[in-house]
C-alpha cells in the first residue's frame, strides 16, 4: 500500500504556479487575482476560505475575501456577483457554498460570468467539459486527475467506479476518467446509494473514487485486492481523545481498507490539498485568458 500524498503534490503545483507568477510580474503584468464571497459564519466554509487566502499568498496572487451576513437577500447577493463580473481587476471568483436556505444556489451559480467561474460550476463550463473543450474543470475532479497523473497510475482500460453522482464531483469525475486522455480511457460506472448490489459492484473496481458523503461507508469487503482508492469525503466527528475535540473522517474505512489497496488517499492530506491547488490553476488560467 502506498499513500497518494496530495499535500506534497499540491506543494509542487504551488511552486510551479509561483514561478509562473514571477515571470508574469517580471513582464510588467499584474499578478492573478482571486476573490471569494463568504456568506454567513459556517465554520467549515470560513476555514476553507482562510486556506484559499493562505494559498494565494504563497503563490503571490492577489486575493480578496468578501464577507456578507447570512441575512443578505438573494437580490443583494446577485448584485454583488454582478459587481465582481464587471470588476476588471479580478480574474476569477467563487461564491462559497453552502448558502443560506433563503438563497437559491443555482440562481447564484447561473449569474457568475463563465470567464470568471474558477469553480467550474456554470452550465457553459460544465457543457464544455462534457464536450472535451477547454474550460474550467471543477477543482476536486481536476485535482484527482492531477494526482493520478503525477503518481503515474495506469487508468487505460481499467474499471473505475465513481461512488457518488453530484454535479461538483461524481459526474464530472466520470466524464474525465472516460475521456481519451492520460489519465483517462477507463471504463466508468457511476454508482450511488440506490445502486443494487453496491458492495459487489465496488469490489469489481480497479479504481474506486468515493464521494458519497457518508462517513466510513466503504468497508474492506467493498474493495478489490490491489485497487486504487480515492476518498473525497471529509466529515468532522466528535472525538474527546483529541485536543481539538474532533477528528476528520472520510467516506472510506481507511484503517480496514488500506492493506487491500495498491494506492489510497488519506482524508487530511489527500484530495483536499489538490482541490485547493486546482483552484489556483484555474485562476492562473483565467488571468492568462484575460
Amino acid at each position: 500500500m502506498q499513500l497518494l500524498d496530495g499535500k506534497s503534490c499540491s506543494a509542487e503545483i504551488r511552486q510551479e504556479i509561483a514561478q509562473r507568477v514571477s515571470e508574469i510580474k517580471a513582464s510588467g503584468q499584474r499578478a492573478p487575482h482571486l476573490a471569494a464571497v463568504l456568506v454567513g459564519n459556517d465554520g467549515a466554509s470560513q476555514n476553507y476560505v482562510a486556506f484559499k487566502v493562505k494559498d494565494c499568498a504563497e503563490v503571490d496572487f492577489e486575493s480578496t475575501t468578501i464577507r456578507l451576513e447570512d441575512t443578505i437577500s438573494e437580490q443583494e447577493l446577485l448584485a454583488k456577483v454582478d459587481e465582481l463580473n464587471n470588476n476588471d481587476a479580478i480574474d476569477g471568483f467563487i461564491v462559497q457554498l453552502p448558502l443560506p436556505e433563503h438563497i437559491d444556489e443555482n440562481k447564484i451559480i447561473l449569474a457568475i460570468d463563465p470567464a470568471k467561474d474558477v469553480d467550474g460550476f456554470c452550465p457553459e463550463n460544465v457543457g464544455r467539459l462534457n464536450l472535451g473543450l477547454p474550460t474550467f474543470i471543477s477543482a476536486t475532479p481536476n485535482g484527482i486527475m492531477e494526482l493520478l497523473k503525477r503518481y503515474e497510475i495506469e487508468t487505460e482500460g481499467k474499471h473505475c467506479v465513481v461512488l457518488g453522482r453530484s454535479n461538483i464531483v461524481g459526474t464530472p469525475m466520470a466524464v474525465l476518467m472516460s475521456r481519451n486522455t492520460k489519465p483517462g480511457n477507463a471504463t466508468v460506472t457511476i454508482a450511488h446509494s440506490r445502486t443494487k448490489n453496491l458492495a459487489a459492484l465496488c469490489a469489481t473496481a480497479d479504481i474506486l473514487i468515493v464521494a458519497i458523503g457518508k462517513t466510513e461507508f466503504v468497508t474492506a469487503d467493498m474493495v478489490k485486492q490491489g485497487a486504487v482508492v480515492i476518498d473525497v469525503g471529509q466529515t468532522r466527528v466528535i472525538d474527546n481523545t483529541k485536543k481539538s475535540g474532533f477528528r476528520n473522517v472520510g467516506d472510506v474505512d481507511f484503517e480496514n481498507v488500506k492493506d487491500k489497496c495498491s494506492y489510497i488517499t488519506y482524508v487530511t492530506g489527500g484530495v483536499g490539498p489538490m482541490t485547493r491547488a486546482s483552484l489556483l490553476q484555474n485562476t492562473l488560467k483565467a488571468h492568462q485568458r484575460r
